[in-house]
């Protein structure tokens, strides 16, 4: 196959990082995934939202957009776990519906975003992973990861709600839908190949197959 770079997008739990990483070994892809320990402005936003949102979406801006294109110029084909453009149109939009960015703050960090969007080359691929809130949040549960301790039916509700109305108007690169709810990549090898083969076909311009 020619070079690929594809994003996996989708709902805290909806199983990326799983994703990424199996595709990445099956097919020999380089993988890339988001800055979590490295991130210097994370604990701060933890301890006070209101205050570092924006000094950690301009931090993540900039990190997706040195990812993307480090990616799309590496000769490998590549998968990415999570988008640049879920930053804006899903978490940051989050952030200011919920009072943690200022109206003004919003605008700018849109402005900044746009300025950049618009100097990336468009990915191969959209993998869109969809799930259930109630089972994204026992996957969350069960992983018992710290720093999700305070997520809850009603955020994810709300990045639910903001994940389906952005991927209906994305339009940058042919998108799959998969459904992970009933669609078991980790643990049922037939799944992965199930995923595997639905990528291949999108890829090479057959119709889209929705689980």
């Amino acid at each position: 196959m020619p070079k690929r770079m594809i994003l996996v997008a989708g709902n805290i739990g909806s199983g990326k990082t799983s994703l990424t990483e199996r595709i990445g070994l099956r097919l020999g892809w380089r993988t890339a995934y988001e800055s979590v320990a490295d991130n210097p402005y994370l604990p701060s936003f933890y301890a006070d939202m209101r205050t570092w949102s924006f000094h950690l979406q301009v931090f993540f801006l900039g990190h997706r957009a040195r990812q993307h294109l480090d990616m799309f110029e590496d000769a490998r084909s590549a998968i990415i776990d999570r988008s640049i453009y879920e930053d804006a149109y899903i978490f940051a939009r989050a952030l200011h519906h919920m009072g943690n960015l200022t109206d003004l703050d919003y605008t700018t960090y849109l402005q900044v975003f746009e300025m950049v969007a618009k100097t990336l080359p468009p990915p191969s691929l959209l993998i869109y992973l969809k799930a259930p809130v109630p089972v994204l949040m026992e996957r969350i549960r069960r992983r018992a990861r710290n720093i999700e301790t305070g997520i809850s039916e009603e955020y994810l509700s709300l990045l639910d709600t903001y994940y389906n109305e952005w991927i209906q108007s994305f339009d940058l690169c042919p998108v799959l839908t998969l459904r992970t709810d009933d669609l078991d990549f980790v643990h049922d090898p037939k799944h992965m190949d199930i995923v595997v083969e639905r990528i291949q076909d999108k890829l090479s311009g057959k119709e889209e197959l929705i689980f």
